[in-house]
């Protein structure tokens, strides 16, 4: 859905954008945020994500009590519509102020020259130091050896598991290691037809790189060279697709993860984010005390999970960079992003929120913020999108026709150079 390039967009909104910036030059001379660093009233427009238009409009009165001078206009754009709008705005030149910007979507966004950068606020602005977030969600800020974003939220995948289920089979706690995780699956499977150890989604396309990560893979070397046919790798794609030729987690199966897991749990473990806690306490109260979450098992080398979230960055464009930029330091702030998490239950990109006793006395919330300190974001690369695709489709190849691994990661690896180039 999200395949279309930034240059793509650019050259079929040509005329567009000719049109628009020509009309840009008249009504928007000032693109240095000049316009807002004087004590003129302005109005930043915001555009969030999702759909949580009065959320971010409830967030944003105190800013504006405590900024009589900088009103916010908020605009909602659905995650389905959201990237061809930011393509829009991209090639008319006319757009919002601040931009919530997807952690997968920053490269490509950076890239084109659509993000301010954001590098000398941050000795401006104490909200901005590196160190009050997660280590991983601030290289998703980051490219070029620029910043261009602040991060705003957080999320990871975990493994979510059945505590009376995985006891039956002789464990006591989550699996901690690839060999437990294995080994729990085997014996879970074994419970009869019909069951299964973990439901290990096939084509999520972040699986194969979660798992080569904690086998000791960086993917791509220090000169982006792809490095998907390398023995870390293929080993990890070697180890997850055994799951499905054993038939330890299904392919095809047709129902959803709650259901896989309440009652008798066909599927006992899975690994996702943390908006799963909240449908598994709705839509499955018959197991209440009797599931929990846990840190990824660790490979050979870590336990590192994939990181997710939003940042929010300030458009290039944008008349009211330094009132937008005030805005974005408003929303780091510890105490806005508990109240965040109250209104949205986003969870905090910030740090010392976690500490916070509405965090500590949630175990779930416990185990998601100590995997957030194992977590990385996808590779930072403009063609990022399209090679995770082609990863997905040689994955297939594997799991469906048994197609050899090395084989298939050697053409995976081949494809990969020539979209980088």
């Amino acid at each position: 859905m999200f395949n279309k390039s930034v240059k793509t967009a650019l050259i079929s909104t040509m005329l567009l954008s000719g049109i628009l910036t020509a009309c840009s030059t008249s009504n928007n001379t000032n693109t240095t945020g000049e316009a807002a660093t004087g004590d003129q009233p302005v109005t930043i427009k915001v555009w969030g994500m999702g759909d949580q238009e009065q959320t971010l409009k409830t967030i944003s009165e105190q800013f504006e009590s405590d900024n009589p001078n900088i009103k916010v206009d908020v605009q909602v754009i659905p995650w389905g519509s959201a990237h061809d709008k930011l393509l829009t705005a991209v090639a008319s030149k006319s757009g919002p102020d601040v931009l919530q910007m997807g952690t997968s979507w920053m490269p490509e966004f950076a890239n084109a020259g659509a993000l301010l950068d954001l590098t000398p606020y941050i000795d401006q602005y104490p909200e901005f130091k590196p160190e009050n977030f997660f280590e991983g969600i601030v290289k998703t800020t980051q490219f070029d050896g620029k910043t261009y974003g602040i991060p705003w939220y957080a999320e990871t995948r975990v493994l979510f598991y059945r505590t009376d289920l995985l006891k039956e089979v002789g464990y006591d706690k989550a699996p901690a290691t690839w060999d437990e995780l294995k080994d729990a699956a085997t014996k879970l499977t074994a419970r009869g037809e019909g069951k299964y150890g973990i439901d290990l989604v096939p084509g999520e396309p972040t699986l194969g790189i979660m798992f080569a990560r904690q086998n000791g893979s960086k993917i791509f070397d220090e000169q982006n060279k792809p490095l998907f046919n390398q023995p870390e790798f293929v080993d990890a794609v070697k180890y997850v697709g055994s799951f499905y030729q054993e038939k330890l987690s299904p392919v095809d199966l047709g129902i959803d993860a709650v259901q896989g897991f309440a009652g008798d749990g066909v599927i006992p473990m899975f690994i996702s984010g943390p908006w799963m806690i909240k449908p598994i306490k709705e839509q499955a109260p018959d197991i209440e005390g009797k599931w929990a979450t846990a840190v990824l098992p660790s490979g050979s080398v870590n336990n590192n999970s994939i990181l997710g979230g939003s940042d929010l960055t300030v458009f290039k464009y944008s008349k009211n960079q330094e009132a937008a930029v005030k805005f974005i330091a408003y929303m780091s702030k510890p105490e806005v992003q508990l109240k965040w998490k109250e209104l949205s239950d986003a969870l905090p990109a910030v740090q010392s929120v976690w500490q916070d006793a509405s965090m500590t006395a949630d175990p779930n919330l416990q185990v998601i913020g100590e995997q957030l300190k194992h977590a990385e974001a996808t590779p930072a690369l403009t063609a990022y999108d399209q090679i995770s695709q082609k990863y997905v489709a040689s994955f297939e190849q594997i799991y469906r026709a048994n197609a050899d691994v090395q084989t298939q990661m050697d053409a995976l690896n081949v494809e990969a150079e020539k979209l980088i180039k």
